[in-house]
């Protein structure tokens, strides 16, 4: 069973992303991160709160101790809500749009990772606290891939990431957007989602299941196996300097720009960057 979210859940939130993380729960797109505006959590489903947990985290310097599981009875689906201190209890009914509570930063983040709301779903069955074997998640909206040579200049930084300006969104707040991927002519350009390479595999969004090589920047970095990618054996290189890699994300606000991992890097606003893909 495959479960889509909607157009009118998925404008909650400026940004997604459904395989931009390492841990197994992703594994095939089977769970989503959604980026809310400010720190409170928007409820992205409607049920009945069934039970809500806290676990002990890894321990990171800029990471509070604990996280949390919210579970919400959707019937034929429980609906699994992580990073979120919950303001539910279970019994508590919640429509979409719904304050959950507000997210936390637990080391299950790496320090690059923005605040977000993790959300997946089980059989009703199946073992609710597992974190992986949770069903495919897909989304229903209009995506557009962006075409980028790999240039931009830095207009944001971070201790472990930089943003560039570039590429920019055609239309904020109309459509979600990300950096799209080359290969076949065979469409509109399908949207890279994921952390290349820094996290095992990516996808590739918006032009249906394909079995296709896919690049970026001219350069081969996997093949789409359906919208599953394994990255191939690649370097992000900015500037000439190898780098941890792109975060690779949906976004529908205007701020929009191909974000750089790069913790070890001085980046500075204004500078002029020219990122590559070296096989």
């Amino acid at each position: 069973m495959v479960v889509t979210l909607s157009e009118p859940v998925l404008s909650r939130y400026p940004r997604f992303s459904l395989y931009n993380s390492p841990y197994d729960a992703h594994d095939e797109g089977c769970a989503i991160d959604l980026y809310p505006e400010t720190n409170d959590a928007p409820s992205p489903v409607a049920g009945e709160v069934i039970s809500t947990r806290t676990v002990t985290a890894p321990e990171k310097p800029y990471a509070v101790e604990h996280d949390h599981l919210i579970l919400i009875d959707q019937g034929d689906r429980v609906a699994r809500v992580l990073h979120v201190d919950p303001a539910v209890a279970p019994g508590d009914e919640v429509a979409v749009g719904d304050s959950l509570g507000e997210m936390v930063r637990s080391g299950f983040f790496a320090p690059w990772v923005d605040n977000h709301v993790h959300l997946g779903f089980r059989d009703p069955d199946a073992n609710l606290y597992r974190a992986s074997g949770s069903m495919p998640v897909s989304v229903d909206v209009e995506l557009r891939g962006l075409t980028w040579d790999g240039t931009g200049t830095v207009v944001e930084t971070g201790e472990t990431y930089a943003v560039l300006d570039a590429p920019t969104h055609p239309a904020p707040g109309e459509c979600f957007a990300g950096i799209g991927a080359g290969g076949p002519p065979d469409g509109e350009p399908c949207v890279l989602d994921g952390g290349l390479p820094h996290y095992s595999g990516g996808g590739v969004l918006g032009n249906g299941d394909c079995e296709r090589p896919v690049s970026l920047c001219g350069s081969r970095i996997g093949v789409a196996d359906g919208r599953t990618i394994d990255w191939g054996d690649v370097t992000v290189v900015a500037n000439d300097d190898p780098i941890t890699g792109l975060s690779l994300f949906l976004a529908r606000d205007g701020d929009f720009g191909a974000k750089l991992v790069c913790p070890n890097a001085g980046f500075h606003e204004g500078e002029l960057v020219t990122v590559e893909i070296r096989r």
